[in-house]
């Protein structure tokens, strides 16, 4: 393994961290390259992610909440390190490496409607770098707050470069009062580094709540007045492909409407994973995958 990859956005510091400008591009394909079109694609790299309407139909929607719930039911599952319960209730919170957990959802990663865009967005073949489900129960969901998850992938997975995007699949409906994903449309050409030393096996407090890896909240407030901020909402089946870099979060859900989604990181096989930039190990590789065989249908 690599271990010598120039540090290009040096994180977790000591004193104090500026903000500074991203030096790779967003989108690395072209139009010609899988199914998105022109509008779409210069608005995703302008903005740093886009919405596909409709991804799912109803009916394939039904067949995967179904597979969460018999997920989220598995006695089996429970004491599985993979299964994330929320801090304070104890329920499910998010299952990791779904895909190996799941053959529907491994089938799902497969489709071209997923897998040729995140080919068309990375300008690459691609891999799974993290796949999970996430359950925001009703009155109880917390939400997370303001991070880049590039930040935390670069400094404890050893990720290079922010050539990796997110497709979160929505198979609840999200309203604006449900603890719906924020997002902050261009933040994805900031990188802002992190105060703060990675603790030794932080990823088992940071999955409930993170402390460590979070923007100041000064440096929040002047991303927020340069690039405002947009609430990912819509029916479930629709999808939100967003950049590894742009900064977002979620409120807490108190109504009665559960949110859940399936959400899938593919990393570009030319952007493999070399040693933490911040960190004394790797996360375990149901986080953040070292296997970097290309995706293939």
């Amino acid at each position: 393994m690599d271990t010598q990859v120039e540090d290009l956005y040096p994180t977790r510091v000591t004193g104090t961290a500026e903000p500074f400008d991203r030096v790779d591009p967003t989108v690395w394909g072209a139009v010609g390259d899988g199914p998105v079109d022109a509008a779409t694609l210069a608005s995703h790299d302008a903005k740093g992610f886009h919405v596909a309407e409709g991804l799912l139909s109803p009916a394939e929607v039904q067949t995967y909440w179904q597979e969460l719930v018999r997920l989220s039911g598995d006695e089996a599952l429970k004491s599985d390190e993979r299964v994330i319960t929320e801090k304070a209730s104890g329920e499910v919170r998010s299952v990791f490496e779904v895909h190996r957990l799941s053959e529907l959802i491994s089938e799902l990663i497969r489709d071209p409607r997923i897998l040729d865009r995140a080919r068309q967005i990375l300008g690459s073949e691609v891999y799974i770098h993290q796949s999970r489900v996430n359950y925001m129960p009703g009155f109880k969901g917390t939400g997370f707050y303001w991070h880049s998850d590039f930040e935390t992938w670069h400094a404890e997975d050893g990720m290079p470069r922010p050539r990796a995007v997110s497709c979160s699949i929505a198979l609840t409906d999200n309203y604006p009062f449900n603890g719906g994903l924020m997002v902050m449309p261009g933040s994805q050409r900031t990188f802002v580094p992190c105060v703060g030393e990675t603790p030794e096996d932080y990823y088992k407090a940071s999955l409930k709540e993170q402390e460590i890896g979070v923007p100041a909240q000064e440096d929040v407030t002047r991303l927020a007045a340069e690039y405002g901020i947009e609430q990912f909402t819509g029916q479930a089946g629709s999808a939100l492909w967003f950049d590894s870099n742009i900064m977002h979060g979620s409120g807490n859900n108190i109504t009665p409407f559960p949110r859940s989604n399936i959400f899938i990181v593919f990393n570009s096989v030319e952007n493999a994973l070399v040693e933490p930039y911040a960190a004394s190990k790797p996360r375990p590789t149901f986080i953040g995958s070292r296997e970097f065989t290309p995706v293939a249908r």
